[in-house]
C-alpha cells in the first residue's frame, strides 16, 4: 500500500473505532439506566411493602389497647314528611384506649353527653338515606365528628353498628 492510500484508510479506521467506543458509551449508559432504574423499583416497592407491613403491625397492636364504649339500642323518629318512620341502631364507640372507654362508662355524664348526641344526629336522618351504605358511612363520620368535638378528652376512633333497623 501506498503512503496516500495508508493516511487516506487511516482516518475511515479512527473514525470506526471513535465510532465504536461511542456506541460503547452509548449501550453502557444504557445499562446503568436500566439497572439504576431496575434498583430504584425494587428499593420502592421492599420499602413500600416493609412500610406496609409496619402499618398493619401497628394497627393490630393499637387494635387490642383500644377500648369499645357500648350504648343501649336507641329508638328515633327520622326527619322524614309525615314523621312515621323511625331508626332501631345499636351503637359503639372504639374510643382511643381501655382507660378513655373506663372513664367514659363510668362517667355519667360523659355518657349521656355521647348518647344525647348520637340520638340528635339519628333523629336528623332520612329514611332513604340511612339504607345505603353511603349514608350509614356519613352518619358514623358525623357521629365520631359531633363527639369528638363535644367532649374533647374522648378520642373517637371508629363508630360501629351491631344493630340497624329503618322502618318504613
Amino acid at each position: 500500500m501506498s503512503a496516500p492510500a495508508a493516511e487516506a484508510a487511516a482516518p475511515d479506521i479512527a473514525a470506526g473505532k471513535g465510532g465504536g467506543k461511542k456506541k460503547m458509551l452509548l449501550m453502557v449508559g444504557v445499562a446503568v439506566l436500566v439497572v439504576a432504574g431496575g434498583g430504584y423499583y425494587w428499593q420502592a416497592t421492599s420499602s413500600s411493602a416493609a412500610v406496609e407491613a409496619h402499618e398493619a403491625e401497628s394497627m393490630t397492636v393499637s387494635a387490642k389497647e383500644r377500648g369499645l364504649v357500648s350504648f343501649e339500642p336507641f329508638v328515633a323518629n327520622l326527619a322524614d314528611p309525615g314523621g312515621k318512620r323511625f331508626v332501631r341502631a345499636t351503637v359503639q364507640l372504639v374510643v382511643g384506649d381501655a382507660q378513655m372507654a373506663t372513664e367514659m362508662t363510668e362517667t355519667p355524664v360523659l355518657a349521656m353527653q355521647a348518647r344525647a348526641i348520637i340520638l340528635e344526629l339519628l333523629a336528623t336522618q332520612v329514611a332513604d338515606t340511612l339504607v345505603t351504605p353511603q349514608g350509614k358511612v356519613a352518619l358514623r363520620q358525623a357521629i365520631a365528628e359531633r363527639i369528638a368535638e363535644a367532649l374533647h378528652e374522648v378520642e373517637v376512633v371508629d363508630v360501629l353498628f351491631s344493630d340497624f333497623v329503618v322502618q318504613f
